[in-house]
């Protein structure tokens, strides 16, 4: 391996701290826009709250039964 001078060494460094501060700004919005979940929820308002309610309703129907039948025995 070849010898590398203090200056040549000091800039690779920096090299690659300024390479990994671009990926680490990258990764960090990849991830924001990966675990938006406010976005799509805004987006399809309409859809969500019908299927929050279609949910309310199976659930509330499902207790509703389930107790109906321990009363009966």
């Amino acid at each position: 391996m070849p010898q590398r001078s203090p200056a040549e060494i000091r800039s690779s460094i920096e090299s690659t701290r300024q390479e990994l501060a671009f990926s680490m700004n990258d990764l960090r919005a990849k991830v924001n826009t990966l675990t938006d979940w406010r976005r799509p929820l805004a987006e399809n308002r309409q859809a969500a709250i019908v299927g929050a309610a279609v949910a309310g309703f199976v659930i509330g129907g499902g207790i509703a039964a389930t107790v109906s039948l321990f009363r009966r025995r």
